[in-house]
C-alpha cells in the first residue's frame, strides 16, 4: 500500500547526499493531484525540491521509456528555451525509492481553479502557446534515444485493443474508434509532442507560466495532437465557455501558436486529434480501474477516475454528432423514468450518503494528501449513491460491436437519440457537476 514517509525520508537523505544537495531539512509532503505518478515536496540545503516517482515498479511495466529518459527529455527541452523544471537527480536502485527523479521546485501553482481566475488569461494563453511551439521545435537528434515515434494507424489499433480488453461494451467509444479508422489522416513530419499539455500540468504564478510538468508520455508525432488535447472540454474545468485550456478561444490560441511556430494549423487535423484524444482519455480512465484491480496501484483515486469515462463519452458524442443527419439531431431524447425510494429500512444509497456525511466531520482533522483523499472518498460514495438511485449503469456489447463494425451508424434511425440518453444518464450519476452536462442538456433539449 505505498511507501511510508519514514522510508521516503531515508531514501531522499541518500539521494541528496549522493548528488550534493545538502542535508534533508524536513520530511517530504505528498502533493495532491497527479492521475498517474506521485509527487512529494521536500527541503534540502536551504532549497525546495520535488520528488516525482511511480507508485510501484510494476506500474512502470509496459511503458515506452523510464524516468531516466524522461529526465533527460526535460533537460533537452530546457536547453531549447522551454519553461521546464531543472532535474537534479535520477533515482538509483540503492536509493530504495523505486523509479523516479528529483526536480528543483518552481514557483506557482498547477491548480486549475486558481489559474483560471488569473488577471490576464489572454496573456497566459499566448505564453502557453509559445512554449508549446518551442517544444515542437525539438527533433529526434535533440532528445535521448527511446522516445517513440507515433504510427497513427498502430495507435488507433492499440486503442481498439484497449477497448476490447475493457469489455468492448461502450457504444459511444466504439463509434469513436470506427470514426478514427475511417478518418485517419496521412502522417506528417513528426515533432516532439509533450503528450499531456493541458491545464493541470502547467505551473503558473499570477498570469505567468513558470513550468511545464509531467513529460512521461512525450513522443514524436503530429503537432495538432498536442494542440487539440489542451482544448478538450475536460481540461477547461469550470470554464466550459473558454475552449482553449479554459483561458480563451481556440482561434486566439492557434493564432499565437502559428505566430511562434511559423506554421498554419489544419482544422480537419485538429478535429481528428481532438476526437482521437477524447477516445484515448476515455480508455485511459477505464485503465485506472484495471490498475487498481491488479494491485499495481491501490490508491483510491484510481477507482474514482475510472468513472470519469462517462465525461469523455458525452464529450465524444458531442464531437461526433456534428456528422449526423439533421433529422437524427432533431430527434428528442427520452430519459428513463426510474428512481428507487424506500419507506422502510435504509437503502444502500442512503447508507453511502450517511457514511459520506460522517466523513465530512473529519475534514478539519486532516491535512495535505489525507484531506484530498477524504474528498475523493466522499466523491466515490456520491457516485455509489447516485448510481443506485438513478439506475444509470448499463452496457451494450452488441450495440458497441455493431457500431464498431459499421453495421449501424449515426445515420441509423434512433441511434443518436439512444446514445445521447445513455451518455446523459450515466454522467449525471458519475459526475453531475461536469460543465458539459449542462451544455448537452440545453443542446439536446432534455427535460428532467
Amino acid at each position: 500500500m505505498g511507501i511510508s514517509v519514514d522510508e521516503l525520508s531515508a531514501g531522499l537523505a541518500r539521494v541528496v547526499a549522493r548528488v550534493g544537495l545538502g542535508a534533508l531539512l524536513h520530511p517530504p509532503q505528498r502533493l495532491t493531484g497527479g492521475a498517474v505518478m506521485e509527487s512529494w515536496r521536500f527541503g534540502a540545503g536551504g532549497e525546495t525540491f520535488v520528488l516525482r516517482r511511480a507508485p510501484s515498479l510494476a506500474f512502470m511495466e509496459g511503458r515506452p521509456y523510464g524516468h531516466s529518459t524522461e529526465a533527460a527529455l526535460i533537460e533537452a527541452a530546457r536547453a531549447k528555451g522551454v519553461t521546464a523544471p531543472e532535474v537534479v537527480a535520477v533515482l538509483e536502485e540503492a536509493d530504495g525509492l523505486g523509479s523516479g527523479f528529483v526536480m528543483r521546485a518552481l514557483p506557482g501553482t498547477a491548480d486549475p481553479k486558481v489559474i483560471l481566475g488569473c488577471d490576464d488569461p489572454d496573456g497566459l494563453l499566448r505564453s502557453i502557446a509559445r512554449d508549446l511551439a518551442r517544444i515542437h521545435r525539438l527533433r529526434q537528434a535533440d532528445v535521448p534515444e527511446g522516445v517513440p515515434v507515433m504510427d497513427y494507424r498502430a495507435a488507433i489499433a492499440d486503442l481498439k485493443q484497449q477497448f476490447m480488453d475493457a469489455g468492448g461494451d461502450r457504444p459511444i467509444i466504439a463509434l469513436g474508434l470506427k470514426w478514427l479508422e475511417d478518418n485517419c489522416p496521412a502522417e506528417v513530419e513528426p515533432v516532439l509532442n509533450h503528450g499531456d499539455y493541458r491545464m493541470g500540468n502547467l505551473l503558473v504564478e499570477g498570469s505567468h507560466l513558470t513550468g511545464v510538468l509531467d513529460w512521461e508520455i512525450a513522443h514524436f508525432g503530429d503537432r495538432h495532437e498536442d494542440l487539440a488535447f489542451g482544448c478538450m472540454a475536460v481540461w477547461r474545468f469550470a470554464r466550459y465557455d473558454r475552449p482553449a485550456l479554459g483561458l480563451g478561444s481556440i482561434a486566439d490560441y492557434l493564432a499565437a501558436y502559428e505566430a511562434e511556430a511559423g506554421v498554419t494549423i489544419d482544422p480537419a487535423r485538429f478535429r481528428f486529434w481532438t476526437i482521437y484524444r477524447t477516445v484515448w482519455w476515455a480508455l485511459g480512465c477505464l485503465k485506472m480501474a484495471a490498475q487498481w484491480r491488479s494491485g499495481a496501484d491501490r490508491m483510491l483515486e484510481r477507482v474514482v477516475i475510472s468513472r470519469r469515462t462517462s465525461e469523455q463519452e458525452l464529450d465524444l458524442l458531442l464531437l461526433l454528432e456534428e456528422d449526423a443527419p439533421e433529422a437524427e439531431r432533431a430527434r428528442p431524447v427520452v430519459l428513463n423514468d426510474w428512481t428507487f425510494q424506500s419507506k422502510g429500512e435504509a437503502t444502500e444509497a442512503e447508507m453511502a450518503v450517511a457514511v459520506s456525511e460522517w466523513l465530512a466531520t473529519l475534514k478539519d482533522k486532516l491535512a495535505g494528501h489525507d484531506r484530498f483523499q477524504l474528498a475523493v472518498a466522499r466523491n466515490a460514495l456520491g457516485i455509489v449513491a447516485r448510481s443506485i438511485e438513478l439506475g444509470a449503469r448499463d452496457s451494450d456489447a452488441l450495440g458497441a460491436e455493431a457500431l464498431l463494425a459499421g453495421r449501424v451508424s449515426l445515420e441509423t434511425d434512433g441511434v443518436l437519440s439512444e446514445l445521447r440518453r445513455a451518455a446523459f444518464e450515466k454522467l449525471r450519476a458519475d459526475v453531475p457537476k461536469y460543465p458539459a452536462l449542462v451544455a448537452a442538456k440545453t443542446l439536446w433539449k432534455i427535460e428532467e
